[in-house]
């Protein structure tokens, strides 16, 4: 019998994200990262088994993302116009870390990438910004061809990495706030999701208390 309330709802979670000086190559490649940027697996304390590695790291030039899907039996679902369907990661971040808001500040965005979908023939990788449901105010307008992605699909798997850069994460200051609001969401045609806090019943993509704490650490 499942639970009414998931266990990581009643936790207020904080893990650091490291630093990197010379950060990975975005090529879609995965080479260079190291098993300290790999994001912690909480999904495991309401009993489920994580599909997907995924990683961050940061520098001054901005957040760096990396995802593994592996054990695909399906052809990938990407598409652009309803990107939360079908095959996707999905980031949340709050440059002000306030825990105690339950909705979204011009400090909150997200962002979400997809491994095909784009270009003519939508064999091509996707970056792409969405507001935040019920937000009080939103985050100034991002121009996503500043975000790099890029991602290598094989037989049973797909790799993402992607570069969010400084100038398009609102409020981003590592001095003085080096605690920022997180979350991440796969979503995934074969699996289903892995989230990284609490999922759509506990209205994560509305309230920002429900994410997790990330601390920008060298």
């Amino acid at each position: 019998m499942s639970a009414l309330i998931p266990h990581r709802f009643l936790f207020d979670f904080e893990f650091p994200l490291r630093y990197r000086a010379a950060p990975p190559a975005v090529d879609g490649r995965l080479t260079g990262w190291r098993d300290a940027e790999r994001l912690p697996r909480l999904g495991e304390i309401d009993g489920n088994t994580d599909f997907a590695d995924v990683w961050v790291c940061w520098n001054e030039t901005g957040l760096y993302l990396a995802c593994r899907v592996t054990d695909k039996r399906h052809p990938l679902r990407c598409d652009p116009r309803s990107f939360w369907t079908g095959d996707s990661v999905r980031l949340c971040t709050d440059m002000r870390d306030a825990r105690s808001n339950r909705r979204g500040t011009r400090y909150c965005q997200h962002f979400y990438f997809l491994p095909t979908g784009g270009g003519p023939k939508a064999d091509r990788p996707v970056a792409g910004v969405a507001r935040l449901q019920r937000a009080r105010e939103d985050a100034p307008t991002v121009p996503v061809e500043r975000i790099r992605v890029a991602s290598r699909v094989a037989r049973g798997e797909y790799q993402l990495e992607a570069h969010l850069p400084a100038d398009v994460l609102s409020g981003f200051d590592p001095r003085e706030h080096p605690r920022i609001g997180f979350y991440y969401l796969v979503e995934d045609a074969d699996h289903g999701r892995q989230y990284l806090t609490v999922g759509d019943d506990l209205y994560w993509y509305v309230d920002p208390s429900t994410w997790a704490t990330a601390v920008l650490v060298r």
